[in-house]
């Protein structure tokens, strides 16, 4: 009778978990379809593709020279060389020879992923605007899943090649769509800084906690156990978009208008001036990233630990960056293109001084100083991307944000092969100064932005719809975000009132062309 009374009460109290289960199974499902939970969710997913992102680009810096040099001994193991008595100059100018030819191929292999992404991300902002953000996140995810599997197994610089350029096809689908995505997601400009600001701190995360991660792992574990570490995150986070945002519905794409053409967004003044700003504030880092190294061996006789360490004391200055420039945002939304110009020239001071230091502690200031600019720069211009679109064209963001992703690829495909022979020709002083001139030189062109505030915005093809009944999913949801919208604001909370520019967005629909001929002024 004990054993049955026990046995029914194991069943009982598995019947109570199993309801249970039920029931959060049920809330976790709600929770999904409130748009409100869905967005942070999409927001986790976007960071976490453009954290992985970031680490794959930075993880190889402390292993693939080491790995290639050893790749090169073997090689030269396998072939049978007769040396003579006499010819120990020839092997000594042969040995500088290979040096110099290991030295070229990891500036191409370093390359090779920001000049593919260049060539690439016309085509998929393009691809994005007309099928949407999630669909491309995913193909991104897929490619960055296939390259890192690809790095963890090659045995030669071929297949390396291969992996890289690849991760940077990965790269011009999810970083783009990504951000897009987001700027999509939170249509307050004071959500949407926020929003990108903490996307911005994984990217920064990733690209300088990547290193000291990937030479820990490839000392004590192979090189193979950082790279498959990275693609079973890139795999979780797949099978979590699919999860949640389920890309292949087409509930939510059947109403999306048709976006700008990339090749008149690039030749907007505004957008121009922000592009161009993006591409010089990354410069400085993408230069120093593959010259720094040499430099501190040379003149500070650094130690590998030192090297592998040099950056990653940015990180905080960098979050803290972010964080000032999202709240003083928020407070003096007409001051954006400020701190941009701002973090230019703390960019420009920082890269001049880099020279000057003679120990390991002296650079963390400047490098610091160099990051925590960048963070102003691109968490002030990121948001005035998606604003500019708003109040200029269709609020679609895939190719404003191509355009993005294309000045930061221009920064990062130039430094692994322009800065090593700036240094070789002209030395490592003459770089910084050159950078941190440019730099300075650039930041009064953002005063174009400074009326950017003022424009009225000019409801886009996608809120003439909305003034219809709802078509769909998407157009619900839009409808209903509309209404709960606080009377007497616009959807960019950067700008003055509505009622007090004297718009009315319940007015005559405007036809496309009219909206976007230009901006308005109040």
């Amino acid at each position: 009778m004990e054993t049955e009374g026990g046995s029914s009460g194991l069943a009982k109290s598995a019947a109570v978990k199993l309801s249970e289960m039920g029931e959060k199974t049920k809330q976790f499902g709600t929770a999904m379809r409130d748009p409100h939970q869905q967005r942070r969710i999409i927001l986790v997913i976007v960071c976490v593709a453009l954290l992985l992102d970031n680490m794959l680009y930075m993880v190889i810096v402390p292993i693939i020279p080491d790995y290639l040099a050893d790749l090169e001994i073997e090689q030269a193991e396998h072939v049978h060389v007769v040396i003579h008595s006499n010819s120990s100059n020839n092997s000594t100018n042969q040995g500088k020879s290979n040096k110099n030819n290991l030295d070229v191929q990891i500036g191409v292999l370093f390359a090779s992923k920001a000049i593919l992404q260049l060539l690439v991300n016309p085509l998929t902002g393009t691809f994005i605007d007309r099928v949407g953000y999630d669909i491309p996140l995913l193909i991104g995810l897929t490619v960055m899943f296939l390259s890192t599997c690809i790095f963890a197994f090659a045995e030669n610089y071929a297949t390396l090649f291969v992996a890289r350029s690849l991760q940077g096809l990965g790269s011009a689908f999810a970083d783009t769509s990504g951000i897009a995505m987001i700027a999509d997601k939170y249509t307050e400009e004071a959500e949407r800084s926020k929003a990108l600001g903490i996307a911005l701190a994984f990217i920064s995360f990733g690209s300088l906690v990547a290193p000291p991660f990937g030479g820990i792992l490839y000392e004590f574990a192979g090189k193979r156990v950082p790279f498959i570490v990275l693609a079973i995150v890139c795999l979780a986070d797949g099978i979590l978009l699919l999860t949640v945002i389920k890309p292949f519905s087409n509930r939510t794409r059947e109403n999306m208008p048709v976006g700008t053409p990339i090749y008149r967004l690039m030749i907007d003044p505004y957008i121009a001036v922000v592009a161009g700003a993006l591409t010089v504030c990354n410069i400085p880092l993408a230069f120093l990233e593959p010259t720094i190294a040499n430099w501190m061996e040379s003149t500070m006789h650094s130690t590998k630990w030192e090297m592998g360490l040099t950056w990653l004391p940015a990180f905080f200055p960098h979050v803290l960056g972010v964080y000032m420039t999202v709240k003083l945002a928020s407070k003096y939304p007409h001051l954006q293109w400020f701190y941009g110009a701002l973090g230019m020239v703390i960019i420009g001071a920082s890269s001049c001084t880099v020279p000057a230091c003679k120990t390991f502690g002296q650079l963390i200031a400047p490098l610091c100083g160099i990051c925590f600019g960048i963070a102003l720069v691109d968490t002030a211009l990121l948001p005035t991307l998606a604003f500019l679109v708003d109040v200029r064209y269709v609020s679609v963001y895939g190719s404003v944000y191509a355009i993005a992703d294309i000045s930061y690829s221009v920064a990062y495909a130039m430094g692994p092969i322009v800065a090593g022979q700036i240094v070789h020709h002209l030395g490592f002083v003459q770089l910084n100064l050159g950078m941190g001139l440019v730099n300075v030189l650039y930041a009064p062109a953002l005063l174009l932005l400074r009326n950017v505030c003022q424009m009225k915005p000019s409801y886009s093809e996608r809120d003439n719809l909305l003034e219809d009944a709802p078509q769909g999913l998407y157009d619900t949801i839009k409808m209903e975000e509309r209404r709960g919208k606080k009377k007497g604001f616009s959807s960019a909370g950067n700008c003055l009132p509505v009622d007090e520019n004297g718009f009315d967005p319940y007015r005559a629909q405007r036809s496309y062309s009219e909206e976007s001929s230009g901006p308005e002024y109040s």
